[in-house]
């Protein structure tokens, strides 16, 4: 392979991996679920915040309920004592305390229905991130799927990374087999018909074959012997047989 070659596939290579990972599906819906859990968090400060405003009125309220109500006690004890000027101080301020209330009232009906759309607003959004959260899993786990079924039939194809040149590298390796084996065959040919010697073997070619016909003969004489005590052996017994 050439330089140009190896570094023309290295480029493609980058390229092809920023164009898969331009934008990672999974990690969309992860970040669109981290953005709506962050979302709630601002709901629920905002919620306690209201909350706590109208906890503050509800108790103001009740603190000018309690004053109004000490300053009716007051007028009725100054009137048992003939004290009419007394009476009339505290009835007026029994008065400022009720328009006191009145106004902690106003704006406590407007914090409370705030609160209780924020209350509202607040359960909704719960209910929306977890209907998220299910089909982001559940979309994410098929996308892998979708992904490891792509991955595996671009190996079986030969199409994925590392497999664009297995089946050349293949047939490449099945020919240099059959070229060794073909050879393998020649050399033998050639050994055994001499043209090629072994370089640890001195003798000449008719030595060689003179040595392979003793050898021939050698082993056809065996076989004539063996054959010659086995029938023998064979007669011998036979005889014994019948004598008895």
């Amino acid at each position: 392979m050439s330089i140009f070659k190896h570094a023309a596939e290295i480029l493609e290579g980058k390229v092809n991996h920023f164009l898969d990972n331009a934008e990672d599906p999974g990690e969309s819906l992860d970040l669109s679920y981290e953005k709506m859990i962050t979302n709630l968090q601002d709901t629920k400060r905002h919620l306690a915040d209201v909350v706590t405003e109208r906890v503050s009125l509800e108790n103001q309220m009740a603190q000018a309920q309690k004053a109004a109500d000490k300053a009716d006690a007051d007028a009725r004890m100054a009137l048992g004592a003939n004290r009419e000027d007394l009476a009339r101080a505290e009835l007026a301020q029994k008065q400022s305390e009720l328009q006191k209330i009145a106004s902690l009232k106003e704006a406590h009906d407007t914090v409370a229905a705030q609160a209780q759309k924020l209350i509202d607003y607040e359960s909704k959004l719960q209910d929306h991130i977890e209907q998220f959260r299910t089909q982001k899993e559940i979309t994410k786990s098929e996308l892998t799927a979708a992904q490891a079924e792509v991955k595996v039939s671009q190996s079986l194809t030969g199409i994925g990374k590392g497999m664009d040149g297995a089946g050349e590298a293949m047939r490449r390796a099945q020919d240099r087999t059959q070229h060794m084996a073909a050879k393998a065959v020649a050399m033998d040919g050639l050994m055994e018909s001499g043209a090629l010697n072994d370089p640890l073997d001195s003798r000449s070619q008719t030595e060689k074959e003179l040595d392979k016909v003793r050898a021939t003969s050698g082993v056809d004489d065996d076989l004539a012997r063996l054959k010659a005590e086995m029938a023998k052996n064979k007669g011998t017994s036979e005889g014994g047989i019948t004598g008895s």
